[in-house]
């Protein structure tokens, strides 16, 4: 069994879609794969901060099992573990959401398995899953790649939070993720939760960048994260484009090579919609 875990709101379904058949397309798979997406009703604090609902997580779940019946895809919600860990924190307002808060509840969720793969939502894989979930992790609490701008502005080995393969059994027993926790209700960091997590872990794996390339494509990347990034030209910008942006990922990386993947997700997007109307 390979096991996935995203978080997010409601606005997380294309990504997760364009994701989970990067997987399906990328990989051989001989196993089934399992999807856990963690999810919350925060919208007290914005309209659009609303839980991933059920007609997405069942037509996720549709597409997995077209690859294989006993592919599933699982919805679990923390709202309760947000609101008595989090609400009010000074990290409330991360520089992304809430939502990137919620996977340090990943130990206190039983169902989750010892050996688990977290991932961004902006996430394609260019090369098989398993390049990636084979990596033995058993004597340490995960591994990561390094952030393409921490590993220079802060240090060498500063990684970036968006891939995590976690061993989460050793995380359990380490309590990383209390600690983490703890960092997040008392005091304003950064990066939030990447820096709670940097900050409280004993021992990690640092992996190549090709498994968590956050700028470039190459015929080895086996995972490439579609992360905000810094452009040049034709003046010195940030720009957020994501796979799903399906326009702009020819116009401006001129890639291609999801050309398969991202048309499929376009005909499935139109499916979800007629279907929901």
């Amino acid at each position: 069994m390979i096991n996935i875990l995203f978080a997010g709101n409601k606005g997380v379904f294309d990504g997760i879609l364009t994701c989970a058949l990067s997987i399906l397309k990328r990989s051989k798979l001989d196993e089934p794969l399992r999807i856990f997406i963690l999810t919350m009703d925060v919208s007290h604090l914005k309209d659009s901060y609303v839980p991933i609902d059920d007609k997405q997580v069942s037509f996720l779940n549709d597409v997995v099992k077209e690859y294989n019946p006993e592919n599933s895809v699982i919805k679990i919600d923390v709202t309760d573990y947000y609101m008595q860990d989090f609400s009010g924190c000074p990290n409330e307002g991360a520089y992304c959401s809430p939502y990137t808060l919620i996977r340090l509840f990943a130990d206190k969720i039983s169902i989750l398995p010892d050996k688990l793969l977290y991932l961004d939502a902006d996430i394609m894989f260019n090369r098989d899953i398993r390049l990636l979930y084979d990596i033995d992790v058993s004597q340490v609490e995960y591994a990561a790649g390094r952030d393409h701008y921490g590993k220079y502005l802060i240090q060498p080995n500063y990684i970036n939070a968006g891939v995590l393969l976690f061993n989460l059994k050793y995380m359990r027993e380490t309590g990383i993720f209390e600690k983490a926790r703890e960092w997040i209700k008392t005091k304003k960091l950064v990066f939030a939760d990447q820096s709670a997590l940097i900050r409280s872990t004993t021992k990690k794996k640092v992996l190549p960048q090709r498994f968590n390339d956050q700028k470039f494509l190459h015929k080895h990347t086996v995972v490439r994260h579609f992360s905000k990034r810094l452009f040049w030209l034709p003046y010195p910008h940030t720009d957020n484009i994501k796979q799903w942006h399906v326009s702009k990922v020819h116009k401006v990386f001129h890639y291609y090579v999801f050309d398969d993947i991202l048309y499929e997700y376009i005909y499935l997007r139109e499916k979800f919609n007629r279907e929901s109307n």
